[in-house]
């Protein structure tokens, strides 16, 4: 009788370590997640589109993977991990898991999964993480208490940014929307994220049919019948960089988009200044309470000589709105987009500029 009771117990413990040493699978919509940026949720994973969109999820032990099924093959990701960036990963168009770190330290650890590449490149379905056997799901961190959103085009996105070859290309590989001004004040402020940028679009015209007042508002910027709910996030302080685009198109009457917007007339500054207070007034009527930061540059549109700053700064002297402000980045006179220190440079000054002139 005492051996069936040994043999009994050695069972029980056996079968109590193998539980301990399941792999813990965490779907896309275990509510210890955090995420941040435009989501469309389907039936069985979170639809990731826009730059800078991420998940995070907190947990104990030495290693992660995620599961993941990209519908083009342009996109990358960043893999962070206890806020250190430890590689990037490019997502296949089969879905399968990718590890994301092993060897951790025992003990907690912060897993972030941060989209790179803008919505051009394609979308990703993001099905759930899984904890390597041993590790287990920890509540989700505190929320964030700031917020904050950006409107931009290519520099906002971070086109280029990483290719030094001054060829300015267009590939994924070397777009990191992590490493722009936009994330990098983001993370200085300890803020929530969200990024609705793509790269050649305007306020009055764009290099493709779209402009930024009918992409705004939507969660899958390709579908026009897709609806943000701007109760889901509500940011402290906006900032708004565009213009860069229309300040050559609007020169080229031979351009589609040009005959399309225009017909074959120029538009006069007037034009241009009353659509973007209709701009800001769409923001403004989704964000009441919202600092909004009206920024320029820091490629050719801020030029010395060049006229679009003024038209930003008289479109918020008309506006008269104490919450509105003025904010732009010197031309950098160097070829192609903005690189990594580029971009770090115009974090520095937004920084400086929100903590001298805004209280959040």
């Amino acid at each position: 009788m005492q051996k069936i009771s040994q043999i009994f117990i050695l069972i029980s413990v056996v079968l109590l370590s193998a539980c301990s040493e399941k792999v813990v699978r965490v779907a896309y919509d275990n509510t210890n997640l955090t995420y941040e940026g435009r989501i469309v949720y389907q039936e069985d994973a979170a639809e990731f589109s826009w730059p800078g969109t991420s998940v995070t999820m907190q947990f104990e032990g030495t290693g992660v993977s995620a599961t993941l099924q990209d519908l083009d093959t342009a996109n990358y990701y960043n893999v962070i991990v206890d806020g250190e960036v430890i590689s990037k990963i490019h997502t296949d168009s089969v879905k399968q898991s990718y590890q994301l770190a092993s060897g951790l330290s025992e003990g907690k650890h912060i897993v972030q999964l941060f989209k790179r590449t803008e919505w051009d490149k394609g979308k990703t379905l993001f099905y759930g993480f899984k904890v390597d056997k041993g590790g287990k799901l920890l509540p989700a961190p505190e929320p964030k208490k700031r917020k904050i959103e950006f409107y931009g085009n290519s520099i906002t996105c971070g086109f280029g940014n990483e290719d030094y070859s001054g060829k300015d290309r267009w590939f994924g590989y070397f777009q990191n929307n992590y490493e722009t001004y936009g994330a990098i004040t983001a993370r200085h402020f300890d803020a929530q994220y969200s990024c609705i940028a793509k790269s050649g679009i305007g306020i009055v015209i764009s290099w493709f049919p779209m402009i930024m007042p009918e992409m705004y508002d939507r969660v899958d910027a390709t579908d026009s019948t897709s609806v943000w709910d701007f109760s889901q996030y509500t940011p402290d302080v906006v900032v708004v960089n565009l213009f860069q685009n229309d300040s050559w198109l609007v020169n080229r009457p031979e351009h589609e988009s040009f005959k399309s917007r225009f017909g074959t007339s120029k538009p006069d500054s007037g034009f241009i200044i009353e659509s973007y207070k209709q701009f800001i007034s769409s923001l403004r009527s989704k964000y009441p309470d919202a600092h909004i930061i009206c920024a320029l540059g820091n490629m050719d549109a801020t030029r010395e000589g060049s006229e679009w700053p003024g038209y930003i700064q008289t479109a918020v002297d008309q506006m008269g709105d104490s919450n509105l402000y003025t904010c732009f980045f010197p031309f950098k006179n160097t070829g192609g987009h903005p690189k990594v220190e580029e971009q770090q440079a115009m974090a520095k000054q937004l920084i400086g500029f929100i903590e001298e002139n805004i209280e959040w």
